[in-house]
């Protein structure tokens, strides 16, 4: 998992950085317009739009872009329509790859992706091949500096967690939710005084594939392509960069 919470701290602080650039407006605008098309235009009542609308916060994305969103989710204004699919298939060094896009062009958007994974040095493969490597779970990350082992593991684990979890290559403790307890677990650590590093709702792979020094920058440079597309919402793998070999390659 020390690959997972370092990956995933990573990805989170470079969405937030190029967000304030303008670069991913775009792709939060997407998911807000999804997930309140999905589940409704209120946040009180559908997470995942509260999410998205964190996301946009966090990326200083004006109100009213937000507003607007949320209304052509609803249907309240007139938009584009967009779809989610999920791409599977393989990437460097064996490993297994989820894509989750938002487009408004299934075609176009499945013969780009198809090019990433074959300059990449993976294959795209069909529904199914690899998303039983996968469990959606609720994932919370926390900064060892800031709170004691024994005191966390015990409050997440009283609020509701299904797992907790340290390794000796992270500087982070790592917390498993069933996805609908996130934000109650996530809440009982906040109101605890714990700062919170990542709160999501992810995809963890059940069995990991170690990727050492030789193929790690090519692993890297094939998530940042796909995550680098413009209908690209989220990638999810199962390789498990050691910490080491992240800090050599940033």
């Amino acid at each position: 998992m020390g690959g997972h919470s370092h990956w995933a701290g990573i990805k989170h602080k470079k969405a937030i950085t190029d967000a304030k650039k303008g670069k991913v407006f775009t792709k939060i605008i997407k998911e807000i317009t999804i997930a309140a098309k999905v589940g409704g235009g209120k946040q009180e009542e559908n997470p995942r739009l509260r999410k998205a609308v964190e996301d946009a916060k966090a990326a200083n994305m004006p109100t009213d872009n937000v507003k607007r969103a949320i209304m052509r989710g609803t249907g309240q204004l007139p938009g584009v329509t967009y779809e989610e699919v999920t791409y599977e298939g393989y990437g460097p060094a064996g490993t297994a790859v989820l894509v989750q896009v938002t487009t408004d062009s299934r075609n176009r958007a499945f013969s780009e992706i198809r090019k990433i994974f074959e300059v990449g040095g993976g294959n795209i493969g069909a529904a199914g091949c690899v998303a039983w490597m996968f469990e959606t779970k609720g994932y919370i990350s926390v900064k060892k500096t800031d709170v004691k082992e024994d005191e966390l593991m015990t409050l997440a684990l009283d609020a509701g967690a299904e797992d907790f979890k340290t390794s000796p290559d992270s500087d982070e403790y790592e917390i498993i939710t069933a996805p609908a307890d996130l934000d109650a677990v996530k809440k009982k650590l906040e109101d605890g005084g714990i700062s919170i590093v990542l709160a999501e709702v992810t995809m963890l792979p059940k069995n990991e594939v170690m990727v050492g020094e030789d193929k790690a920058q090519q692993v890297l440079t094939f998530m940042d392509n796909l995550e680098e597309h413009d209908d690209v919402q989220k990638v999810y793998s199962n390789f498990n960069i050691p910490d080491s070999v992240l800090a050599k390659l940033q």
